[in-house]
């Protein structure tokens, strides 16, 4: 099965997973301290990430660290793109009826 950038952010357990790896790289082991769940149930998280790409594994010994891949995420932010350019225009037009309002109250 061919899994792909947004299968990957679509689990909630598996965004926090990749928020997580954000700052640091981690083991596996540590990830699964994180949840209230068994260490083999995010392992599987760990395994569909990987598949997905949004992440790689380095395996140091007997230890397997997690690297985020932030690079294949910039799919879903190109994705993104057209939707924030709509809302920072929205965004403008509803600043710019502020500014009119406030305007019109200092004059009073």
């Amino acid at each position: 099965m061919r899994r792909d950038v947004y299968q990957a952010i679509a689990d909630p357990t598996r965004r926090q997973i990749l928020m997580s790896l954000t700052k640091e790289r981690k083991k596996v082991n540590a990830l699964a301290e994180q949840f209230d769940m068994t260490r083999q149930a995010v392992s599987l998280h760990v395994k569909f990430l990987q598949e997905c790409g949004v992440i790689s594994i380095e395996q140091e010994g007997r230890e397997r660290y997690c690297n985020l891949e932030a690079n294949k995420l910039m799919e879903v932010a190109d994705w993104l793109e057209p939707f924030k350019a709509l809302w920072n225009s929205r965004l403008d037009r509803l600043d710019n009826l502020l500014d009119e309002l406030q305007g019109k109250n200092k004059r009073k």
